[in-house]
């Protein structure tokens, strides 16, 4: 029998067939596949205090590689002024007229802190649905009470499966702490006998935080898609650094900065240490990006780096605020604006600036968007992974951005419509929200000329907005009210 042999044209033609389709295919699913997240939040960084920003004092390298090799988001901005109802924000996805935690613990109405709830729907829960392990290093404080509500609000009851690091805000002022947590046993650090992995020694908290990550990191890679939460205590105040980050700022006759320790331990120099708790924290995320790589996962990993509020220092030696005005404790743009920045190779393009008014509750959106995740959250925010994939013909812009607070000289409130921002305080002579403050960003970064008086029309849109942002709270009411102290 003669046997017949295909066409070799046609053998040609399948050939080419599988190399040029067949790819195409395969790229298609290598986009769906999940990423590694990573998520670091500095705590008090000013929007001035990273190099890609004009900082020019001291040097931020490895944040600023991130926006050479990601995109830097020009527009992005912190839930509320202080770090409680800010990172609230972040994790419900909800501004801080609707998030159920509005403030800092005992600046409620009856002096006792908000609490997570055992069914909240929180950001690291969402990410779980889609088959992630979770992690939190470092400062939660989002467990004030945990003493008396039968710890609801930690971490591994609230949808992270490892935590090291502080329950509590008041845990996180100290940079080198007698204590940290580790799931829920507390490990001593103040120098006593410590078994297992953890040193004998004093140690400097964000470089713990940092070992925690890498160690992860470690663990996990190459096994089912990670979230880490790392939220670095630099550099909130309480002045202090290892010597070998200062080192590199001591020989520059800077003028000093004197530092007195009490409830926070702060350096002879607060100048020094300042540029070298900053300095300490880059460090450690350029080693996060050598273990990206030494794990060949830095493709597949996508990484956020911001700040929780602004810059706290009462001192311009820094020009921490980067021409804004205000700082932490303030609806002005140097409270509420961040330096962010983010690298997700093959999806966001190298040295791109997203400048999309974009805030923290717009995080759960998104990353749930990126996961594949339909959320159940009641959110406040909205995706911005077209931005983020280059896409903005189909990114959704929003209406406006809301900012609530009301601690000290509150209660104040700031909203961002399109390029403009409205502002007002509480008049305590009418006891009622004072008039508003207009300012055109794109002209007037800074907030100095005030427009309302001649733009009557848009003075008029931001009181609509205003009466309508929010929902009533119990306990946080837009009422003045003064911290309680807490019973000793």
């Amino acid at each position: 029998m003669k046997v017949r042999f295909p066409n070799l044209s046609r053998i040609l033609v399948v050939l080419c067939f599988i190399y040029f389709v067949h790819p195409v295919t395969v790229s298609a699913s290598l986009e769906k596949e999940k990423p590694n997240i990573i998520f670091v939040l500095a705590d008090d960084l000013g929007f001035g205090d990273v190099g890609f920003n004009g900082q020019n004092k001291f040097k931020t390298p490895n944040i600023d590689k991130m926006c050479k090799i990601g995109a830097t988001m020009t527009n992005f901005y912190a839930g509320a002024p202080v770090c409680g109802p800010s990172r609230a924000t972040l994790l419900y996805g909800q501004h801080c007229g609707n998030v159920p935690i509005r403030g800092n613990p005992r600046w409620s109405k009856s002096g006792k802190p908000v609490t997570l709830k055992t069914n909240d729907i929180l950001l690291q829960k969402e990410l779980k649905k889609a088959g992630y392990q979770t992690a939190i290093f470092g400062k939660w404080a989002m467990n004030e009470n945990f003493e008396e509500n039968n710890n609801v609000g930690h971490p591994l009851k609230q949808g992270f499966d490892e935590f090291v690091g502080f329950n509590t805000h008041g845990e996180a002022h100290h940079h080198w702490p007698d204590f940290v947590w580790d799931g829920y046993k507390k490990v001593d650090l103040s120098g006593g006998e410590v078994k297992g992995n953890w040193k004998n020694k004093i140690k400097y908290a964000d470089q713990l935080f940092t070992e925690k990550t890498l160690d992860y990191i470690d663990r996990k890679a190459g096994k089912k898609p990670f979230f880490i939460y790392l939220n670095y205590t630099a550099p909130h105040k309480g002045y202090t650094a290892p010597a070998e980050s200062k080192k590199k700022y001591s020989k520059l006759n800077w003028p000093i900065a004197k530092g007195k320790s009490g409830h926070y331990e702060m350096d002879r120099d607060m100048n020094t240490a300042y540029a070298g708790m900053v300095s300490s924290m880059d460090d450690f995320i350029g080693e996060i990006f050598t273990k990206l790589k030494e794990k060949n996962i830095y493709d597949n990993t996508l990484v956020i780096f911001t700040s929780d509020n602004g810059h706290e220092i009462g001192w311009d030696f820094f020009n921490s605020g980067g021409g804004l005005r205000g700082k932490k404790r303030s609806v002005t743009e140097g409270g509420v604006r961040m330096p962010t920045t983010i690298v997700w190779p093959g999806v966001v393009k190298a040295g791109v600036n997203i400048d999309t008014p974009l805030a923290f509750w717009d995080v759960l959106p998104t990353l749930c968007d990126i996961v594949d995740v339909k959320t159940e959250a009641k959110t406040d925010g909205l995706s911005f992974y077209p931005a983020l994939k280059g896409d903005y013909k189909n990114q959704l812009q929003h209406d406006y951005l809301y900012w609530e607070f009301n601690e000290g000289r509150g209660p104040m409130q700031a909203i961002r419509f399109a390029n403009h921002k409205a502002i007002r305080y509480w008049d305590r002579k009418k006891d009622s929200m004072g008039s508003i403050q207009l300012y055109d960003l794109n002209k007037d970064i800074g907030e100095a000329v005030d427009i309302a008086s001649i733009k009557t029309e848009l003075r008029e849109k931001a009181l609509n907005i205003f009466a309508t942002a929010r929902s009533e709270h119990l306990e946080f009411p837009l009422t003045p009210k003064v911290r309680k102290k807490k019973k000793k």
